[in-house]
């Protein structure tokens, strides 16, 4: 309750400004209170509620809104695009942490979060890996410091090499971590970057349900691979060949996507997404000790900036390549 409550306020203090996120507001607002205030302990059971059975089902109604059909109407070249940088992004990421010396689920949690769509991938993640606590929070952290930072260096770029709003627009949407950080970049560049920017960011977003199936696929093999029962070391079951709520997820997007859903009750559902995820991120917030952050050292931070250069090298040759050869960037 005392998370919701916190996620129902975030959304609240968010909404007159657009280029604001409730689950950024949300995070933070975890994150102050972890390190500034008295956490009572006796929270932990229903913030661990929050962090995994909440966030599973905000992550479920968040296929409803990603029409398929708005998806695919952006090209092949765009869709191509889409998949080359979160595939090149997640590998890419997984190597370079692996140089690193990071945990497996270290790297996973930062390689899905800095390619597909920022703390709610790496808490999706977390969800199929069961990482532990500070691993999460250090990803979140790194998200949401070079994903703000992409808020204002996007639109300088695009400004210093005169992009038109078509092509600034598929470069902040294939580049930018979170949504909210996307709706503020695209936003201050104007001139239709903003839709094509959201519409390639959510294309993104649907990336989600494959690479966390993939994830929870090779979790499992590894634990087919250690032991000899259907059991992990630990006592628990292997995890699901696809994960419920990845099912969800898919079935959510087909719903949107055939115009089965009212409107009216997508508008509904729309908050209740935003409320439940909001609530997971202050829940997650709550989870960012910095001292603790302290003792897991600097390697998150040179993967975290490691990542940011690559999805946005990936992004900004998707954007300009056409128009080098001279095609077209988007439709």
């Amino acid at each position: 309750m005392v998370c919701l409550a916190v996620g129902g306020l975030s959304l609240a203090v968010a909404g007159p400004v657009p280029a604001v996120s409730g689950l950024v507001v949300a995070i933070f607002l975890g994150i102050l209170w972890r390190n500034l205030a008295p956490y009572p302990k006796f929270l932990d059971p229903g913030t661990a509620f929050a962090a995994k059975r909440v966030l599973r089902l905000g992550i479920v109604l968040l296929g409803l809104q990603i029409p398929v059909g708005v998806v695919l109407g952006l090209g092949p070249w765009v869709l191509t695009a889409i998949v080359t940088s979160v595939g090149l992004t997640f590998w890419a990421t997984m190597v370079v942490g692996r140089w690193l010396r990071m945990t497996l689920n270290q790297r996973l949690l930062m390689a899905s979060g800095f390619s597909i769509c920022g703390a709610a991938a790496i808490a999706g993640t977390d969800s199929v890996t069961e990482s532990d606590e500070e691993d999460v929070a250090s990803a979140i952290a790194m998200v949401v410091v070079f994903g703000t930072g992409m808020i204002a260096l996007m639109p300088a770029l695009a400004a210093l090499l005169g992009l038109t709003a078509q092509q600034s627009g598929l470069w902040i949407g294939l580049s930018t971590h979170e949504v909210a950080q996307v709706v503020a970049a695209g936003g201050a560049v104007g001139g239709g970057a903003l839709v094509i920017a959201v519409t390639v960011k959510l294309a993104r977003v649907l990336m989600l349900a494959p690479v966390l199936a993939g994830i929870s696929w090779s979790q499992r093999r590894r634990q087919q691979n250690h032991t000899q029962g259907p059991k992990t070391t630990e006592g628990g079951r292997r995890p699901p060949l696809v994960p419920l709520f990845v099912v969800g997820f898919i079935a959510c997007v087909a719903l949107g996507s055939l115009g089965w859903v009212p409107e009216t009750v997508g508008r509904a559902m729309e908050y209740i997404q935003a409320l439940l995820l909001s609530t997971a991120m202050f829940a997650l917030g709550l989870s960012v000790h910095v001292p603790s952050l302290i003792r897991v050292g600097g390697r998150p931070a040179v993967l975290g900036a490691a990542s940011t250069l690559i999805i946005l090298t990936i992004g900004g040759a998707a954007a300009l390549l056409p128009q080098a050869l001279g095609g077209s960037s988007a439709q």
